[in-house]
């Protein structure tokens, strides 16, 4: 899964009763096993969000509904007609713990939720119809390995543009979730948004599809639970140490080049304020900027972050303009070096 920046809608709701470890500190919560949690889907954020899935499928005269429970992450096991949904939107006090370990919360609002979900009904459908075969001339083969990392073409106008990081680029599958899910989306406005585009092949056998669809029974019926949270037996601090290492990246080989251009460590500038500590103090708002910018998960500019501000502070660097204008000046840098990599081939995004 991809994620999106820049959401609005409305935030997780609560659960009720409320658990006992809903109290607890992040050290303390962190060490609870994921299985202990005991969490269900009824009274939860996901409630209406799933009830307007289903009535996105109805409206488009489709009798399938998928199945859903709770894991560790959003997914739709192969050949499973239904789909798996993160724990920690399952409760505010797990989302806040999301937030903190890895700087937001993937869903966390209603738009973006509603977005994550057509993608898995798009995974889910072609289970519970056997659609590989159909689609695989125009999409590619589902046999096709996934890689650990993709490299993707911004510009390219061969895919849809739903979730961020150009999801449908990483691999055949995914590419045929996110085009169904363009096309479920009541608001897409598919038909015109990419008139001309070769994507549109694509809509249009989706379109045609659907139709044919209409009415019509699912051939896998199965209620099939991946990877259910009360066996998922390992700690959240575990589960966290482990996300955070996929979604790492590697750390350029130097930033010195591009800082010292926009700071300075020249004595007329000394007893200006330390880059590296006007950077720590402005991150997390220019983290968010850059996310927004370029759709790049915070955890990962957040490294790139550390990384410039550890060689601001070991080059002993100052602020050689006002703090506002070097703020968006930095965020702009960080932005440029961001898809640079994107479109050079050398920044890949980890699946």
């Amino acid at each position: 899964m991809g994620r999106t920046k820049n959401h609005r809608g409305q935030g997780i709701g609560a659960t009720d009763p409320v658990p006992v470890w809903a109290e607890w500190a992040d050290e303390q919560l962190l060490d609870l096993r994921m299985c202990d949690l005991d969490l269900r889907l009824e009274g939860t954020f996901y409630q209406e969000p799933i009830a307007q899935l289903s009535r996105e499928l109805e409206a488009r005269s489709l009798t399938f509904r998928p199945h859903f429970w709770i894991s560790d992450e959003w997914f739709t096991p192969d050949g499973v007609p239904g789909i798996a949904v993160p724990f920690y939107l399952a409760h505010p006090r797990l989302a806040k713990l999301e937030a903190s370990q890895m700087l937001e919360v993937e869903g966390g609002t209603r738009d973006w939720c509603m977005r994550i979900l057509r993608h898995e009904a798009g995974h889910a459908i072609e289970n519970a119809y056997l659609l590989r075969r159909r689609r695989q001339k125009l999409f590619g083969r589902s046999s096709q390995p996934y890689p650990e990392y993709y490299t993707p073409r911004p510009y390219s106008r061969s895919f849809v543009r739903h979730l961020d990081v150009w999801y449908a680029q990483s691999h055949p599958d995914e590419d045929f979730a996110e085009t169904f899910a363009v096309w479920l989306d009541p608001y897409s406005l598919w038909k015109e948004r990419y008139r001309g585009w070769p994507v549109m092949k694509k809509l249009d056998f989706m379109d045609r599809l659907m139709g044919e669809l209409a009415g019509t029974s699912p051939v896998v019926t199965g209620r099939q639970l991946l990877d259910p949270l009360p066996r998922i037996y390992k700690t959240l601090r575990d589960h966290y140490e482990e996300k955070r290492k996929h979604y790492g990246i590697g750390r350029a080989p130097s930033y010195d080049t591009d800082l010292k251009k926009l700071f300075s460590d020249g004595p007329a500038h000394a007893k200006n304020p330390s880059a590296a500590e006007f950077l720590r103090r402005t991150r997390k708002e220019i983290r968010r900027r850059v996310a927004e910018w370029t759709g790049e998960y915070q955890y990962t500019i957040d490294q790139v972050l550390e990384g410039m501000i550890e060689r601001c502070q070991a080059s002993k660097l100052h602020l050689t303009q006002h703090k506002e204008q070097a703020k968006l000046d930095f965020a702009i840098l960080l932005t440029v070096q961001t898809m640079n990599y994107l479109h050079s081939g050398r920044h890949k995004v980890a699946l």
